[in-house]
């Protein structure tokens, strides 16, 4: 038995992104926003990765978005936690109708500490976190010795084998 509260360990990550301007106002402060009331929930914000501007998912026509990586620690389940984040979501403005659809915030549950899930959501980890470089590189910010769950591949060769074109992600400014 570890001496360690569980919820103090940590390895939860959650994907933040947002394209569209909240009633809180331009997307990277509505991000902050949800970071603030994740932690106001009791759930511990241990490491937020620097925010980056990228490209829309498939050159979508949209506007380009905000992402970054939390990490989390909380003694709460997958399903309460998953609960939590689409609290937030709908509560700065989120409204679910078509899917890669712009939207003012999105917060994806990524890795809830290694575990494995595809019969129930939330599917875990995420199924497409390990081709999607919005996530991946804010993810090894936070990370960097993370490795897939399921495949077993660190991050780094992650990130190596996914095709990448100027312009389709850049750090913002702290």
């Amino acid at each position: 038995m570890s001496a360690i509260p569980s919820r103090l360990k940590g390895g939860i990550y959650v994907a933040l992104g947002a394209n569209l301007a909240s009633v809180i106002g331009p997307p990277r402060r509505t991000l902050e926003e949800a970071l603030a009331r994740i932690r106001r929930s009791g759930v511990d914000v241990l490491d937020v990765s620097p925010w980056y501007e990228t490209r829309p998912m498939d050159d979508r026509d949209q506007p380009r978005y905000v992402n970054g990586v939390a990490e989390l620690a909380t003694e709460r389940d997958p399903e309460a936690l998953l609960e939590l984040l689409h609290d937030i979501e709908e509560g700065l403005g989120r409204q679910r109708r078509l899917r890669w659809e712009s939207r003012t915030v999105d917060l994806d549950l990524i890795d809830y500490r290694g575990l494995e899930r595809t019969s129930r959501p939330p599917l875990l980890p995420h199924p497409g976190a390990a081709e999607r470089l919005f996530v991946l590189l804010p993810l090894n910010d936070v990370a960097p010795q993370w490795r897939h769950p399921v495949t077993g591949q660190l991050i780094d060769r992650l990130i190596r084998a996914l095709p990448r074109r100027h312009g389709d992600i850049e750090p913002l400014d702290p």
